[in-house]
């Protein structure tokens, strides 16, 4: 039988001061309990060690067990103790549960002493802890107090990491709610703009009291047509961005060419921009797809037009090749680029790089995208170094 008191009074206090700076510490809580089990098991026996937590639906759930000592073996590990930490929780007390008697220590698996402690923080249960003998020895009182200091450093632990999690979640909504501002402020002067070049134009072409020219009429309503299709553009984002938040986007996959796609797309780029330089490159030029061919030219339109946007003048090279049993298509433009601290977030909603602060957008073209491409199961990502450009990476498994 081995001893309880192997550690000498000072090494106790050490032991048990360095587990409370643990919960102190800004570590992850299942780390942070590894470092706890090796803490206490040198000043108190215990072979197994579990921690359940109650659910939102008063379910028991095991977040952490640990084989710690003489019971490291498959059968030990299947003696967690469900049932004496269901009797600690609805007794919200400590529980017992010991063998009388002769014990085989030769089958000493046969023989687990438990222990079970509630966890709290003031009035709220949290869940309990279970700790395990396999053969004794029993539970002195003075071990009870250790273990329930040790509960007690749990608790805080998984305490904190609940009000970590609180923060962070907070964190995000603000940050959501931050955005969400910016985006009514931003779609109301986006909204603006082009209603009133619509109205402007028109009012002025129906002026009773002037005459114009064909070559001015033609120039107002080339303006007033410009506009109409920026206005029709910002309406869809939002429709097709409430789509994709609601789930409510359908889409019909189908086997899809990826060249005839792209060709479509930069054909009408070009219609629409008649400075601009494309160059496409197949490196392999009859790549299936399954995927919604309206919603993938959506994505390349998307792309193309934020390279129009954010590189005005650049040449735009489109290059797809296949990669193992991926397509994979990338755009790359010449232009400033973003930098690299606003990288990451170029996908995100509402998202607009403050590099340009006075371009126009809604920061949901590059949203949109991704969450499309998403749906085809594939991925979408950026690369850029500064002033050298930007290059858009998307990624979407073949079709058999």
């Amino acid at each position: 039988m081995i001893s309880n008191k192997m550690q000498s009074p000072i090494v106790e206090i050490h032991h048990l001061y360095a587990i409370s700076q643990i919960v102190t510490q800004n570590l992850d809580w299942k780390p942070a309990l590894d470092e706890i089990v090796k803490l206490s098991r040198a000043i108190f026996i215990y072979d197994n060690l579990v921690v359940y937590l109650t659910t939102p639906k008063n379910n028991l759930e095991v977040v952490y067990a640990r084989a710690a000592g003489r019971g490291r073996s498959a059968e030990a590990e299947m003696a967690w103790g469900d049932a004496i930490a269901a009797a600690v929780i609805q007794k919200k007390e400590t529980v017992l549960e010991e063998h009388s008697g002769d014990i085989q220590i030769s089958n000493r698996l046969e023989y687990p002493f438990l222990l079970g402690i509630p966890l709290f923080i003031g009035d709220k249960p949290l869940g309990a802890i279970v700790l395990i003998r396999f053969g004794g020895p029993a539970f002195q009182d003075s071990d009870i107090e250790l273990a329930n200091f040790i509960a007690q450093q749990i608790s805080l632990l998984i305490e904190r990491e609940h009000l970590q999690e609180q923060f962070h979640q907070m964190e995000e909504q603000q940050q959501q709610y931050r955005l969400q501002n910016d985006f009514v402020s931003t779609i109301t002067h986006e909204l603006r703009n082009p209603l009133g070049f619509i109205k402007g134009y028109t009012t002025t072409l129906l002026r009773s009291d002037a005459q114009w020219d064909q070559t001015t009429q033609q120039e107002f309503l080339n303006i007033i047509d410009h506009e109409t299709d920026r206005l029709q553009e910002l309406i869809d984002n939002l429709l097709d961005s409430a789509r994709l938040q609601s789930g409510e986007m359908h889409m019909q996959f189908q086997p899809v060419r990826l060249d005839t796609v792209m060709n479509d797309v930069t054909i009408r780029a070009k219609m629409n921009h008649p400075n601009l330089q494309v160059q496409l490159h197949l490196v392999n030029s009859a790549l299936l797809v399954r995927g919604d061919p309206r919603r993938l030219a959506q994505v390349f339109e998307n792309v193309i037009g934020n390279s129009v946007k954010y590189a005005p003048g650049s040449e735009i090279l489109i290059t797809i090749n296949q990669e193992a049993s991926e397509a994979l298509i990338s755009f790359e433009d010449f232009g400033p680029g973003v930098s690299a601290q606003y990288l990451p977030f170029i996908f995100n909603r509402f998202f607009r790089s403050p590099d340009i602060p006075s371009m126009h957008g809604s920061g949901l073209g590059l949203y949109i995208c991704k969450q499309i491409i998403l749906a085809h199961k594939g991925s979408i990502e950026a690369s850029s170094d500064a002033d050298k450009g930007l290059t858009i990476s998307i990624r979407l498994p073949i079709s058999a």
